[in-house]
């Protein structure tokens, strides 16, 4: 006992004498930290405190709807239900960005980065099929004013605050372009001046009641386009071609085929009704709801953009309205039950 017990207080201290003093300062170590530890968890509490204030001052609600707008062609000659002339198309983002509405990615959406300014609202515009009348650039690299990022990026720079950002659904028929190299660099282009891209399939094929094979194939095949072009370009989410859904759903977030791989963190439809925050339980990767840029008449007197927006501008508690800290899911707290078990972690009741 003496041998070892000296051995190991020898070296823990060297020695009795030392013993007494290095156990005084444990003691007074433990004692200097109960008051460090309290001061932090003093510390961290006041902001909480803060945070919550500064939350309910702008009626936070980060469980609330956002508007997945879906364009398709932005043209003068609207040749069906779906196409926007430029006028209707710049007018729907001026009342965006004057409803305090910040456009974020789908990308952003999806993996829940929404980093808006505190009483701001996000808003995802979607562009499907890639058509020139989205995006064509002219012999110096610079968009062309008439088309959808040339008004976008317009609209910015007479509302600072309202972001050019958009996602873009391509498909083999990439903005009008027939090279590799003329392909490459629209999607460069876009790449690099903060744009989204996703995948809508290569052929734009209808994967409802198709199998297995020919849905994976199709959307690996979609995969392989982009990532051949550019492979700096990160895909995040898929647009389903007319909004229809594979048998099984989950065919369409992660598969292969023809030896790509494919894993997105979100499948987007082509229906009705704003999406739900990625903070609920609502939230469904596989089946992400859109609206389709639309007057109120027709069929769209309910369920497109324009009713949407005046939908939620009557009910302003139920849009998702951000804390301005992208590190907190805010909200009041009678809501708290609709929680995603995954958001609890940062959630922020007041």
């Amino acid at each position: 006992m003496g041998r070892f017990g000296v051995v190991r207080i020898g070296v823990a201290c060297a020695g009795l004498v030392a013993l007494a003093a290095c156990q005084s300062n444990e003691t007074n170590t433990a004692a200097k930290a109960t008051p460090n530890a309290k001061a932090a968890a003093a510390s961290a509490e006041m902001t909480r405190k803060a945070n919550m204030a500064a939350a309910a001052k702008v009626r936070a609600n980060e469980l609330g709807k956002i508007p997945v707008i879906m364009y398709h062609r932005i043209t003068d000659k609207p040749g069906g239900t779906d196409d926007r002339t430029p006028a209707q198309f710049r007018a729907e983002l001026e009342r965006l960005a004057s409803e305090n509405y910040v456009p974020i990615t789908a990308a952003e959406y999806v993996t829940g980065k929404i980093a808006i300014p505190a009483g701001t609202h996000p808003v995802v515009l979607t562009f499907d099929d890639s058509s020139p009348s989205q995006l064509t650039l002219d012999e110096m690299g610079t968009p062309k004013p008439d088309t959808a990022v040339g008004i976008l990026l317009d609209v910015s720079k007479k509302h600072p605050g309202f972001r050019p950002v958009a996602t873009f659904y391509v498909i083999r028929d990439m903005f009008g372009k027939f090279t590799p190299e003329e392909r490459a660099q629209v999607l460069g282009w876009l790449n690099d001046n903060g744009f989204d891209i996703g995948n809508h399939t290569r052929d734009h094929l209808n994967l409802l009641g198709k199998s297995e094979k020919e849905v994976t194939e199709q959307i690996a095949a979609g995969q392989k386009l982009i990532s051949d072009l550019d492979k700096k370009v990160q895909v995040h989410t898929l647009a389903l071609p007319y909004g229809n859904q594979p048998r099984d759903k989950k065919w369409a977030l992660h598969g292969s085929g023809n030896g790509v791989r494919y894993d997105y963190q979100g499948v987007f439809l082509a229906g009705y009704t704003p999406a739900p925050s990625p903070f609920t339980k609502e939230f469904d990767p596989v089946g992400i709801p859109r609206i389709r840029s639309m007057d109120k008449k027709g069929d769209c007197v309910k369920f497109c953009s324009t009713a949407w927006l005046d939908e939620l501008k009557a009910h302003p508690d139920e849009r998702y309205t951000s804390d301005g800290n992208v590190a907190t899911v805010a909200f009041p707290k009678f809501k708290a039950p609709f929680v995603a078990k995954g958001s609890a972690g940062n959630a922020l009741p007041y």
